[in-house]
């Protein structure tokens, strides 16, 4: 099985314009355009009912108090966790493509409602708790949502887009369902898989 995202090579920098964070002339970081990246599939096993997506970044911090602070750095040995920023089920099986801006165009305030789209069911992102009492962004993110690592972090990002087959027709997922939530569903039921890894980072020295 293979997967291809179009907006930036295997490997390579995520383009800017797929995420949520960019870096500023002026100021540490400015807002980006955080549209979603065309991202397809193929030459997946035949016996195949569906698939499933997520994006996560397993390089995120795992204790926050030096994250974005001045005059502090995140070590790039400190122990990291995972943050996903697109959890998309249920994607049926005619569909190997989702295109540039389908999934998300812009920075949605407060977050974008999960649920059924024509391309499957969206659960909600790491925004979603990221934001969690900010009374200016909290809310449900769900669909996807563009890389903004700290940029005081000594450690470059890394961005898995990855796509399964799957055994069934549906997770039965629906609500604000998780990243580890689809993780869970999915156990026992994967045909096989692939995955496309991009790199970010808004820290001046690493860029």
């Amino acid at each position: 099985m293979k997967v291809e995202v179009l907006s930036f090579r295997n490997g390579e920098r995520v383009n800017d314009k797929n995420c949520f964070c960019i870096p500023a002339t002026t100021d540490h970081i400015d807002m980006g355009e955080n549209i979603n990246p065309t991202i397809r599939w193929y030459d997946y096993p035949a016996e195949t009912k569906s698939f499933a997506l997520l994006c996560v970044d397993p390089d995120v911090p795992s204790v926050g108090d030096d994250v974005n602070q001045e005059d502090r750095f995140v070590p790039t040995n400190l122990p990291r966790v995972d943050f996903y920023h697109w959890v998309l089920a249920d994607i049926p099986l005619d569909i190997n493509e989702i295109k540039e801006g389908d999934d998300s165009n812009s920075i949605t305030l407060h977050g974008k409602i999960p649920g059924k789209k024509p391309y499957g069911i969206t659960g909600i992102n790491d925004y979603t708790g990221w934001f969690a009492g900010d009374t200016t962004m909290e809310g449900y993110y769900g669909g996807y949502d563009g890389p903004c690592p700290p940029w005081n972090d000594e450690r470059i990002h890394h961005y898995h887009f990855l796509v399964y087959a799957l055994d069934i027709e549906s997770t039965n997922l629906s609500g604000n369902f998780t990243g580890k939530d689809l993780l869970k569903a999915i156990d026992g039921h994967i045909l096989d898989h692939a995955e496309h890894i991009g790199t970010y980072t808004l820290n001046r020295n690493l860029i």
